[in-house]
């Protein structure tokens, strides 16, 4: 039986996890959900109620975007992704804690009323500086699970005000960005699927 996703096209997480999946050509039922109108099936499968969520046949269910990722490539890696240096995973914990924090006080700043958004901002264009200093074409020497991880957050933070983020003095990140949003692996990750509902026909994913 092939495993099933529950997504939502636009949540970053969600992003990362098609796209490793896709890397790794494992097929899989993707349900799309709308997050204001969780399916009973899909808030009885995943402990969190968030997406991405991965149920496999085995009865196992892996409810954090970072380690479908790392399942999904452990089973098959043909562009040796995981060969990345150890410096990746701390990129990516700094993406999905310090930066990703400011990056929410940033774009939600209603729900945040004690946190000071130019502030926060200022926080995620620090890590964002930093970042671009690292990258050349990629993170690292070769294309690796840190950008694959990481980019859809970049591209969420660089939509709350985009030509601000193009004004910034950050070209090597600015041209690691564009490549993400213009490469077919993306495009192809980010197809639109309607919601999902008990009884539909089965969505593969990738096809």
């Amino acid at each position: 039986m092939m495993p099933v996703l529950y997504s939502f096209r636009r949540c970053p997480y969600a992003m990362r996890a098609r796209l490793a999946l896709r890397s790794a050509r494992q097929q899989v039922q993707l349900r799309e959900v709308v997050l204001r109108d969780k399916p009973a099936a899909f808030l009885a499968t995943s402990p969190s109620g968030t997406v991405p969520c991965l149920a496999l046949d085995t009865g196992e269910v892996i409810d954090e975007s970072l380690d479908i990722m790392i399942w999904a490539l452990r089973r098959h890696d043909p562009e040796g992704l995981l060969n990345m240096p150890d410096a990746g995973w701390d990129w990516i914990n700094r993406c999905d804690g310090p930066f990703k924090q400011a990056l929410d006080r940033t774009k939600y700043a209603t729900r945040y009323p004690d946190a000071d958004p130019e502030a926060e901002r200022a926080k995620a264009a620090a890590h964002l500086a930093a970042l671009d200093a690292q990258i050349g074409t990629y993170i690292f020497d070769t294309p690796s699970l840190a950008d694959m991880a990481i980019a859809p957050f970049v591209r969420q933070f660089a939509f709350i005000d985009k030509p601000w983020f193009d004004a910034q003095p950050w070209p090597q990140l600015q041209a690691w960005l564009e490549r993400f949003l213009t490469a077919q692996a993306f495009a192809a990750v980010m197809d639109k699927y309607p919601q999902w509902a008990e009884g539909d026909v089965p969505t593969v994913f990738p096809a």
